[in-house]
């Protein structure tokens, strides 16, 4: 097994004292392989909810302290954890296209939004096998108020953060098993990386600096209060586009 698929890096700080402390109150370092997995994947979908950092290339500890994160920041995080107690992994690079974010980014902001936005998931080895663990992304709360206000689709299913060919069902849970939410919306692969610090050092999100600040300072936040809404079941959703093929 490659040894750099364990490597701690400047954004895998798995060894900062805020993980270390996460590890030991969870106690995943007592657990069989499969279920340390389990509980890290589940740990950072549903208990780091789905909302927009200030970057992508913030660190593990960083995501952690936001207590919040998107596909690339959550990517990191899962990896840093499943590194911290001897789990190989390795990242994933693509772009998606922005029409799968509309809804959870919305008005103005949809609009500046780039067309092909930065997107990745993380590899895990277990087992002779590498899974594929997309699914990390949305916690189960948001995505159930998604689910109850979009009973009625058949088919694909693409806004406020999935994209999807059974929204009433995805596959999300990990047991042996690839995990998917947003894979439908790729629309061009970087292929894969060892860590996400040589990822980003390869691929940004592509800003101009008048937008990055405006992303950074205002829209995140204004986005993020929207996403806690939409969680909290406290605004009427518009219905996306959705096919029925």
């Amino acid at each position: 097994m490659n040894s750099a698929y364990f490597q701690e890096t400047t954004l895998l700080n798995y060894k900062q004292s805020s993980i270390q402390r996460l590890i030991e109150k969870q106690g995943w370092n007592n657990l069989p392989s499969i279920e340390k997995i389990k509980a890290i994947y589940n740990f950072v979908r549903d208990d780091i909810p789905f909302g927009y950092n200030a970057t992508d290339s913030i660190t593990a500890a960083e995501v952690l302290e936001d207590g919040y994160g998107q596909c690339n920041t959550k990517a990191t995080l899962l990896m840093a954890l499943l590194r911290a107690v001897g789990i190989p992994n390795r990242i994933h690079g693509f772009t998606i296209d922005k029409a799968l974010q509309k809804g959870a980014i919305y008005g103005i902001w949809y609009k500046l939004a780039p067309q092909n936005i930065l997107h990745s998931w993380v590899e895990v080895y277990f087992e002779e096998e590498w899974y594929f663990l997309e699914g990390v992304i949305l916690d189960k709360p948001y995505l159930k108020t998604i689910q109850n206000r979009n009973k009625d689709c058949i088919g694909s299913f693409c806004g406020y953060g999935a994209y999807t060919d059974n929204l009433a069902s995805p596959q999300i849970d990990w047991n042996r098993n690839n995990t998917f939410i947003q894979e439908k919306g790729i629309n061009n692969d970087f292929g894969l990386f060892d860590t996400p610090d040589a990822f980003y050092a390869k691929h940004q999100q592509k800003l101009s600096p008048i937008k990055d600040w405006i992303y950074r300072n205002i829209a995140r936040h204004q986005i993020n209060n929207h996403l806690a809404k939409i969680r909290n079941n406290a605004i009427a959703l518009k219905q996306p586009k959705r096919s029925t093929t």
